[in-house]
């Protein structure tokens, strides 16, 4: 049994058409459950309708009080789910009819080859569209500019390549999944980060979902080939240090909840590299170098250098 997670909130105007793409997969075993985080639409109603007309297919909870971020949302319910296989859902896209069946397959091959007692986190592509699923790109990989191959520990602390929506993982890596001790970026971030130091991160590079963007969206695809992006970029420097001195923290929130668990090699990194957001540009240069922890693409990590 597949079980899929949907962290709801306010997505009334969308949620429905992804109900109804998962409920048209190709793969029927699974069950969805989908947490509202308090919604001050009529998302939880909505939800409550499929449950109620799909009760062994659904099932529909509600947070007690908002936790303040999808992330946290999410997160709450990949510590509770330690199930056999876990996909993650957002509620505003559309998933292709057949992208169960297709990461399941390819999780099923990497079981083959590593065990099915490592950690294995599988993730895709994804098509980018408009709010009327008009097409933006055909390739989020390509939109994004991203490098599905980097996947060592050193470079996903320091950049993520895991779309949440687009995740399988197996419960060799629901189990090591806890909640973090302090500050982190995003659920899909802190998962590939476990999966990196723990086990094996691999992807399809088929598109498995209509990655809608539509202005509110928790995190969005940017064209970073574009000359707008490339423009703006460079006059963002305040969200750019912001950034990086973020993946500061996170390493040293995962550093504080993995630390028994990690190797010696893990440690150093982790903790040379949490320090650096009070250190000196020449000493944070040196620690890149060391690691070889720079980001993906020429623009990013002239920033990175710039600005860290």
């Amino acid at each position: 049994m597949i079980s899929i997670l949907l962290a709801s909130y306010n997505g009334e105007k969308y949620i429905a058409e992804q109900i109804e793409s998962i409920l048209n997969q190709t793969e029927k075993n699974f069950c969805l459950y989908i947490n509202d985080d308090c919604s001050t639409d009529n998302t939880f109603k909505i939800a409550k309708e499929y449950e109620k007309k799909y009760p062994d297919k659904i099932k529909v909870t509600k947070n007690d009080k908002n936790s303040g971020n999808a992330k946290y949302n999410f997160i709450n319910m990949m510590t509770e789910h330690k199930d056999k296989y876990v996909m993650l859902c957002d509620q505003d896209d559309i998933w292709i009819p057949n992208k169960i069946e297709i990461t399941l397959k390819k999780m099923l091959e990497f079981e083959n080859r590593y065990g099915k007692e490592t950690p294995i986190l599988i993730h895709t592509d994804l098509k980018v569209v408009d709010a009327s699923l008009n097409e933006i790109s055909n390739s989020s990989k390509n939109y994004l500019c991203a490098n599905y191959n980097k996947t060592k520990l050193n470079n996903l602390i320091i950049q993520n390549i895991v779309t949440g929506c687009t995740v399988i993982y197996n419960k060799a890596l629901a189990k090591l999944i806890l909640y973090p001790n302090g500050f982190i970026v995003m659920h899909d971030w802190w998962i590939a980060l476990i999966a990196s130091a723990f086990g094996v991160v691999n992807h399809c590079d088929e598109h498995t979902v209509l990655y809608r963007q539509h202005g509110d969206n928790s995190v969005g695809a940017r064209n970073m080939k574009s000359l707008k992006f490339i423009l703006n970029y460079a006059t963002k420097t305040q969200c750019i240090k912001k950034a990086i001195y973020e993946t500061y923290k996170q390493s040293e929130t995962f550093l504080c909840t993995y630390n028994s668990m990690l190797s010696y090699e893990q440690k150093n990194l982790l903790k040379e590299y949490s320090k650096l957001s009070h250190s000196a540009k020449l000493k944070k240069l040196n620690v890149f170098l060391k690691y070889k922890t720079f980001k993906n693409g020429f623009f990013r990590v002239v920033a990175q250098i710039l600005l860290c």
